[in-house]
């Protein structure tokens, strides 16, 4: 992902926090947040020391990455997102992260249909 594409500072994670909206499955939580200042969308994901060690945490945001950048339909432009990662993603496959974070994306009415 580009960085223009990342949410990095934790004024932009508390902001998204504070406005936002957010919808969960039992593996992610997904918060939006309308950001008018941008024409595309910006992701920020946060996985927690409980769910494992640095090289399990890693492995799963660079899964959530990937499962981002293939999303098909994408996510709409002008929003700010923060995936976070629940235990159980621990156990997971890429393709199942995947497939649970286009369920919490369309549960969130956050896919663009138009592209």
């Amino acid at each position: 992902m580009k960085k223009e594409y990342r949410l990095k500072k934790n004024e932009e994670f508390q902001e998204v926090f504070k406005k936002g909206k957010s919808f969960a499955n039992r593996q992610l939580v997904l918060y939006k947040c309308e950001n008018q200042n941008q024409e595309h969308f910006r992701v920020g994901l946060s996985v927690s020391k409980k769910i494992g060690n640095a090289v399990v945490r890693n492995q799963i945001k660079r899964y959530l990455r990937e499962a981002i950048r293939h999303m098909d339909p994408p996510l709409k432009g002008g929003y700010d997102y923060i995936v976070i990662a629940r235990k159980p993603i621990r156990n997971m496959s890429s393709n199942d992260i995947q497939k649970s974070l286009h369920h919490v994306s369309k549960k969130a009415g956050a896919l663009d249909r138009r592209k």
